[in-house]
């Protein structure tokens, strides 16, 4: 079975006391986080911050230590098929490696793969999120707030 890797983050910043969550629009219809494969020969962190600027414009977020969660799931790649070519494409392992960042900014520059973007706050974003991600972004914002209480 064929297998792919993408890795990248969970990206919030914080407003006002509330948390809001990056969701990037894929044509697809789906929303989800910045991602994306790792090119040969790069760490998980090098292909996050990688992607990460290549899909919303963004540089300067602080990854925040301690977080690294992943989701997987199986996929089909059917676009560009025929409709009787869909039933038979090949069942695809999808592993996703998601980070958490920190982003001082709202100004977001979305690349050419998706076709709008959302700040979010925590229940509207896990809203939107396809059932494998609302998982993560559950964890991600458990662990924001336990930091939070820590200070």
């Amino acid at each position: 079975m064929p297998r792919e890797k993408s890795v990248g983050a969970i990206i919030f910043r914080r407003e006002g006391g509330i948390i809001y969550y990056l969701l990037l629009h894929y044509p697809s219809g789906h929303w989800e986080f910045a991602r994306g494969h790792g090119e040969e020969g790069e760490s998980e962190m090098t292909t996050a911050k990688r992607e990460i600027r290549e899909e919303t414009g963004l540089n300067n977020l602080k990854i925040i230590p301690g977080f690294r969660e992943y989701s997987k799931f199986f996929f089909r790649r059917t676009y560009n098929l025929k409709p009787e070519e869909k039933k038979t494409a090949p069942w695809i392992f999808k592993l996703v490696v998601l980070y958490l960042a920190e982003s001082k900014t709202s100004n977001v520059k979305i690349s050419s793969e998706h076709q709008g973007y959302a700040w979010l706050p925590y229940e509207e974003a896990r809203k939107k999120l396809m059932k494998n991600a609302k998982g993560v972004i559950e964890k991600a914002n458990v662990f924001l707030l336990k930091k939070e209480e820590a200070i």
